[in-house]
């Protein structure tokens, strides 16, 4: 069995998903119509990718959200060519998708150091232009980040995921006996023996029509969209909302959950996932968690204890199902080594899909070769 040696949890406090900035530009700098000389181009703006920030440090350290790159230099008769204007750069974290204001995408930054322009400056004034500079483009845009992890837990509040990663580790979520205990994001850092890490991202609980922006609704769900996997986390004596709210089995939460990740984004569904049947140490726990196996093991015979509108049009299939008890910390470490094993099994196939093609890209070269003898 795979054992961990340190676990590490960052905290997301005042958490921040989303920026809108202004950027502008630098604008051009005059040329020398007399002596034919050319002003220095503007300066562009960039968004830089770095682990070492948050949105909220940005949103902190620049109040105003303005973003100028400096003015190109003039032409003059001690420097013909003007001096090209300094290039703005902000800082982001890594994971943060770049759109302009009409929400077009213009790109996304998935590693440290990745760079995007965002505001190209002016030019400086030459023949062509008479001699007259341009301005640097002005834009707002929107930094929106989308939490990158190996794992995200989806399941109802209370489910039990913030207890969840609290077993698996010494860190301490705000935990209580109700309904939407985690009020933001937070990611684990698993590290096993050999040094492999593993990230868990703990989101906000979803509820019934998330999809429609109820609750949390996108700002949970766009957080999914990046994770490699989906673990499941249900109560086995299944959950309910609230007193008005009707009550739902484990069989009909995970069957809701998949519903709600299909309206949102239906290829979400296709996503690798691990089921994590929690509160093992209840009265009557392990009928209930034979009759959920069943259940999972012919879904659509089941189907009729849903409304049509909730069921969904693929139902999840699981890599591993695990009960556990958060509370005891019974079926933890087999947990564990799944949540490995499910990774590791990923990587090796995406490993030999690259080897694979560079394989055929090798042959292809080969033959060209060959062929244009």
């Amino acid at each position: 069995m795979v054992q961990l040696s340190r676990i590490l949890f960052r905290k997301y406090g005042n958490f921040v998903d989303n920026l809108r900035l202004y950027v502008r530009g630098g604008s051009g700098g005059m040329g020398l119509p007399r002596l034919g000389g050319h002003g220095g181009n503007g300066g562009d703006v960039w968004v830089v990718a770095s682990k070492k920030v948050t949105l909220k440090k940005v949103k902190d350290k620049y109040p105003q959200k303005r973003f100028l790159a400096g003015a190109g230099g003039n032409s003059s008769v001690r420097a013909l060519k003007g001096e090209r204007g300094e290039d703005k750069e902000i800082l982001a974290p890594v994971g943060v998708t770049v759109t302009a204001d009409d929400g077009k995408i213009v790109g996304d930054l998935n590693a440290e150091g990745d760079r995007l322009k965002v505001a190209k400056g002016g030019y400086g004034g030459s023949f062509h232009s008479a001699f007259e500079p341009t301005k640097g483009q002005i834009k707002l845009i929107r930094l929106d980040l989308k939490l990158i992890a190996d794992l995200g837990l989806v399941g109802y509040p209370n489910a039990g995921k913030s207890s969840l990663l609290t077993a698996m580790s010494n860190a301490t979520p705000q935990i209580a006996d109700y309904a939407f205990t985690t009020l933001r994001p937070e990611i684990g850092k698993l590290m096993y023996k050999d040094y492999k890490q593993i990230s868990v991202a703990d989101l906000p609980g979803l509820i019934e029509g998330a999809h429609i922006n109820k609750g949390m609704g996108h700002k949970f769900l766009k957080h999914v969209e990046r994770t490699k996997q989906l673990m499941f986390v249900v109560d086995v004596s299944g959950f309910q909302l609230a007193s008005k709210t009707p009550f739902r089995s484990a069989f009909e939460a995970i069957q809701l959950l998949t519903k709600e990740l299909e309206l949102f984004k239906e290829e979400l569904v296709s996503k690798p996932a691990l089921l994590v049947v929690n509160k093992m140490d209840l009265p009557d726990a392990e009928d209930k968690f034979a009759e959920l196996k069943e259940q999972l093991q012919n879904p659509a015979e089941f189907s009729h204890l849903l409304a049509d509108d909730m069921i969904p049009k693929n139902y999840m299939t699981f890599r591993h199902v695990v009960p556990v008890s958060a509370l005891t910390g019974s079926g933890i470490d087999h947990l564990k080594s799944c949540m490995r094993e499910s990774l590791d099994e990923d990587d090796a196939m995406e490993n030999k899909d690259v080897h694979q093609q560079r394989l055929q890209t090798l042959q292809t070269l080969k033959h060209n070769s060959h062929t244009s003898i």
